[in-house]
């Protein structure tokens, strides 16, 4: 994460603002009273069980989902929906095999999907597909149809689409799902690289931090109405977590990992996190 800057230096604008947020569905309050700031170049995990709002976060982000009170600022404006500020890369949900888009096609939505017409400068367009696969190491099934690649490779591609407007935040909503370790450490490595050489503020939801750990900088845990911001050693403890859950929740390290117990959600009972 970039530090604010000094000798006499101003600080840099944070890539999202939010302020005295609150979000409630019907009498159930997910979360109240946020304030938080995320950096440029700042890669930051969105953690909680199931339930807990953690989509709803991402969809505050992309103009999708109204504050029930607060607000929230993206580049120092106010959030609007299809900002191209914004890069967001969705779970990975497989293509069927049958459709009609090849690999450079789904990239090339990135780029000029938002525009109504003919395009004006296909040589210009062709470059930054090429340069956007390359990036990605997608380059050799460019022109395979979509729906004949893995789960690892289509997710790369939804990386490429989402990094073409070069976005001042990328927003991830379990990107990470349903694949593979080797694809898992992939997709973390190049969203990392675009946090870290194009400083981008990545705002990662997930519910195992694992895959990611060696690359956080901090944590938003959400869970039971209530929410804990810190750096995972300060976040994932016995006395945060137990408090937060209303319950004894039991956080032991052991040879460089994170093992969480105890966790009332039964979809989340155990948890593996690697260590910081």
């Amino acid at each position: 994460m970039r530090s604010p800057a000094g000798n006499g230096e101003s600080t840099p604008r944070p890539a999202v603002k939010v302020e005295s947020a609150s979000l409630a569905f019907g009498g159930r309050t997910l979360w109240q009273d946020l304030d938080l700031e995320i950096q440029p170049g700042e890669f930051f995990v969105v953690l909680g069980p199931n339930g807990s709002g953690k989509t709803s976060f991402l969809k505050v982000l992309l103009g999708l989902q109204q504050l029930s009170s607060g607000s929230v600022q993206l580049q120092g404006k106010p959030v609007r929906r299809g900002s191209r500020d914004i890069g967001y890369i969705p779970q990975q949900k497989q293509f069927a095999a049958d459709t009609p888009l090849r690999a450079r096609d789904l990239v090339g939505l990135g780029v000029d999907g938002h525009r109504w017409g003919l395009r004006l400068d296909g040589r210009k367009y062709n470059r930054r597909v090429d340069e956007l696969l390359d990036l990605v190491g997608a380059s050799e099934y460019a022109d395979v149809p979509v729906g004949l690649l893995s789960g690892g490779e289509q997710q790369r591609l939804r990386v490429a689409q989402a990094l073409a407007t070069d976005p001042a935040v990328l927003l991830c909503d379990e990107a990470l799902l349903s694949l593979d370790l080797h694809h898992q450490q992939a997709v973390s490595r190049l969203v990392n690289e675009q946090c870290r050489t194009a400083e981008s503020a990545v705002v990662f939801v997930t519910h195992e931090i694992n895959p990611v750990i060696e690359y956080v900088d901090r944590v938003l845990y959400l869970a039971g109405g209530e929410f804990r911001v810190g750096t995972p050693h300060e976040v994932m403890r016995t006395d945060v977590l137990s408090d937060m859950y209303g319950t004894h929740v039991e956080v032991m390290r052991s040879n460089g990992r994170i093992v969480v117990v105890g966790l009332p959600d039964a979809t989340t009972h155990h948890h593996v996190h690697e260590e910081v």
